[in-house]
């Protein structure tokens, strides 16, 4: 296969990158231990915390349980990342589930992966956040109404060619924005904290009573809260996506995941607890935008630094989703399970610049009928089916292939926990609560078996597509990319 031999042939204008004479294009190592905590941290904090609490009280029916939730959700986050780390150590390559499901189970199982996630996944928790910058980017224009939908979704559609210019530019720009707006958000969740703590020490105490009441005990809205309560911590497993562009990735990626999510938790917890604070559990349902009337109700006239700092919260989070969300597109077609214009990297930005043109194209288009809510759940059922896949990779590695060389180890009890809240958060929703949506992503996860066995097993790869591979390889000035040999 010509897309195969393209890979394996050194391109003779490729030489400004690269040491001792070895004319190789390879992604550059940018991401330090600060740039890590930043890309777990900045892109957990987006849009999550600032609307999902609502949800999460309206599925538990109760503060104290919706509480628990979210610390529950944490914990599992904690488990499923430290759990990956491990993955990490053993599997040193970018790409996350994607390239830990191809190196243990196999092409075929990796390909419905890359297939689902880079057309499906991946583009629409990019939508959803974007979507979420929008409503509160626009909001202050529009005071006492609604935003109209055209101008949420331009402003939306605006930030993803926003970040598209961002990442194809340059890796440590898009690392360096992440680290501001990281500061900012968690500065933003800070304030929150500390004007709930005044309420609370001022006897603002009476959604704290009785606070089991009305408690909901079904499986399926369980399973639904902790999807809501989930997607706030999403973004746990995002320093796995790009592993071979960081700096000592045995030490830098656990240290990471145990510096980040504790941080996120704990602020979590504590916003959570200033919200009910401020507002009596019926208040917060009914709120559209729980942050925002958390500021008017504390706030006064400075409300509106919590629109800002919202938007600012989602715009980062928006960056290291896309970030992270091209590479997997990018390893994907290194691989060959996608066309190979997409495994390519510009060859002076060395940024894989296709991969996130395409994914942002496909971003685009899933704005254009984007529904937040229903694409949290339903991304969330995706995602869990997943984690749940490679988790049980690491617990195979763990039995039988122990002798593996890992740096690092996380107790089996860990992966244990994570796979069976992955088992739980797939099949409760779907016993308790069948929807026809459910169906359609499964049939969409198995049409890709109708692409891979003619494109990938059996290579059989139309000649015009050669033609259409090398004129756009011209045309964004890319070239075929190696691993790093380290």
């Amino acid at each position: 296969s010509t897309m195969r031999k393209r890979k394996t042939t050194d391109s003779p204008h490729l030489s400004t990158d690269l040491s001792e004479g070895k004319e190789k294009l390879r992604l550059k190592q940018e991401v330090g231990l600060i740039s890590g905590v930043s890309l777990i941290a900045g892109t957990m904090i987006g849009s999550g915390i600032f609307m999902s609490p609502e949800w999460v009280l309206h599925h538990m029916g109760s503060p104290a349980s919706s509480l628990l939730i979210w610390a529950a959700c944490g914990l599992l986050a904690m488990f499923g990342a430290l759990s990956y780390a491990e993955l990490g150590t053993i599997i040193k390559e970018s790409g996350g589930e994607y390239i830990y499901i191809l190196r243990i189970f196999g092409s075929f199982p990796a390909f419905l992966f890359a297939y689902t996630s880079v057309i499906l996944v991946r583009p629409a928790g990019l939508a959803a956040v974007c979507l979420s910058f929008a409503e509160y980017a626009v909001a202050p224009f529009y005071p006492g109404c609604s935003s109209p939908q055209v101008v949420v979704k331009c402003t939306a559609a605006a930030c993803i060619l926003l970040l598209t210019i961002i990442n194809c530019l340059n890796v440590r720009l898009a690392t360096s924005i992440m680290n501001i707006f990281t500061a900012a958000k968690l500065l933003a969740l800070l304030v929150i904290v500390v004007g709930g703590l005044v309420l609370l020490a001022k006897g603002q105490t009476q959604s704290f009573q009785n606070a089991f009441q009305n408690t909901t005990a079904g499986i399926g809205a369980v399973g639904v809260a902790f999807y809501q309560g989930l997607w706030s911590y999403d973004g746990w497993n995002n320093l796995n996506y790009v592993t071979e562009e960081l700096k000592k990735p045995e030490v830098t990626l656990p240290r990471a995941v145990m510096i980040a999510i504790p941080l996120v938790t704990c602020l979590y917890l504590l916003v959570n607890v200033s919200y009910l604070a401020a507002m009596t559990p019926s208040e917060l349902l009914s709120s559209g935008a729980v942050a925002v009337t958390w500021g008017d109700k504390v706030l006064g006239n400075w409300a509106w630094l919590i629109s800002l700092s919202v938007a600012l919260s989602t715009f980062g989070s928006s960056n290291g989703t896309f970030f992270s969300g091209g590479r997997v597109c990018y390893i994907a077609a290194r691989e060959g399970h996608m066309p190979d214009i997409l495994s390519m990297a510009h060859v002076r930005c060395l940024t894989p610049s296709p991969a996130l043109l395409f994914t942002s194209a496909v971003s685009l288009i899933m704005i254009i009928s984007g529904s937040f809510t229903s694409i949290v759940n339903f991304f969330s059922f995706i995602a869990w089916l997943f984690y749940g896949m490679t988790i049980s990779g690491l617990l195979y590695l763990k039995i039988k292939k122990p002798e593996l060389p890992r740096s690092y180890k996380v107790p089996i009890i860990m992966p244990i926990i994570v796979l069976m809240a992955a088992v739980y958060l797939v099949l409760a929703p779907i016993i308790d609560q069948p929807q026809i949506e459910i169906l359609y992503i499964v049939l969409f996860i198995l049409s890709g078996v109708i692409l891979y066995f003619p494109l990938v097993r059996f290579k059989c790869h139309p000649r015009f597509l050669q033609r259409v591979t090398l004129h756009l390889q011209l045309f964004l000035e890319v070239a075929p990319t190696t691993r790093d040999a380290d």
